[in-house]
This record gives C-alpha cells, structure tokens and sequence, in this order.
C-alpha cells in the first residue's frame, strides 16, 4: 500500500545545485501541481491538529503561505504571514536568524497574535530549523502558545528538530 509520505517522495523533484554547487533542493512545486496529493497533505495536517484549539496558523515566507492558508480555512483559525523585512505594511517585530545558506530576518504584525492564542506554525521544509525557530520565538515574544510545528519535508541530517526542543514538531516526509 503506498502511503502519503510515498506519494509526496515519489512527487518532489531533486534539482541538484541549487541553489548552490553540492546542494541537492527538494522542489515541492510538482507536489503543489498535484491538487489531490496538495489537498491530501493539507487533509492530514489539518487531521492531526483539528481537535487542539489551534486559534492561529502562522506560515512562513513564502512556501510557508502555501501550506499554511488552506490549513488555516481547515482548521477554522485565522493565518498570519511571517515576512521577510520590509513586506509588512503595519508596525511589525521582527528577529534575525542564520539560514543553512546566510543569515536572514522575519517579521510578524506586532497585533497579528494575541496573548495566549494557541498557534501552529508551518513550512515546507525544515533543514537546520533557524526559521522555525525564529517563527518560535517570534510566536512568544507576541504572547502566542505554540502547539506545533508541522512541515511536508524534514531534511533530518541537517538536524533542525534539535533547535525546536520542547516543541512539538510533524513532518510527513524525512530525507
């Protein structure tokens, strides 16, 4: 029997040097032009956290918006983008962190989360979780719970999930 996780691996295409020579990038835009396999994914998100009073679905630029809005209609919560600098119109806070290929910033509205909404928090991809993490701490410094957070690919041997400690964190397909 093939499961999600199979259908979503034999889906992803491997684009190697990308961005840069010795990279191989796991390319989810097959799996989004795939509209069963998309709505499959976003179903067993949504599956897994319907039940934990998630208010607010946070997802990350850009891929993050992908996954994140049709969670967040599945879910009944509200969506909130986290943006690189310079995106948000309205008085935002914001926290530099280090990529797997430099360093980069996010930035949340600063009323985009209310103290004490719970909050799940998604993306496409986690590598060395330096953007989940400064989603996290972007999440708290707003007064958010984080429930989780969940991802279609986890690139496990760049151990991201490690700087999620004390998290919960879901990923469909490990590499």
């Amino acid at each position: 029997m093939t499961t999600l996780s199979d259908r979503v691996k034999e889906t992803i295409r491997d684009v190697p040097d990308f961005p840069k020579p010795g990279i191989v990038f796991k390319d989810i835009t097959p799996v989004l032009a795939d509209a069963s396999l998309f709505k499959d994914i976003v179903g067993d998100f949504a599956a897994r956290f319907i039940d934990r009073g998630v208010d607010v679905v946070v997802g990350m630029e850009s891929r993050g918006f992908l996954f994140g809005v049709p969670l967040a209609l599945d879910l009944d919560a509200a969506f909130v983008p986290a943006r690189k600098p310079g995106k948000l119109p309205y008085k935002s806070v914001g926290v530099d962190y280090d990529l797997e290929y430099g360093k980069a910033r996010l930035e949340l509205h600063i009323d985009s989360i209310a103290a004490g909404q719970r909050v799940l928090i998604v993306d496409d991809l986690l590598a060395t979780g330096g953007t989940a993490q400064a989603t996290v701490d972007l999440v708290a410094r707003l007064g958010g719970e984080v429930v989780a957070c969940v991802f279609c690919v986890e690139l496990d041997f760049l151990d991201g999930r490690n700087r999620l400690t004390g998290h919960e964190v879901y990923s469909l397909v490990h590499y």
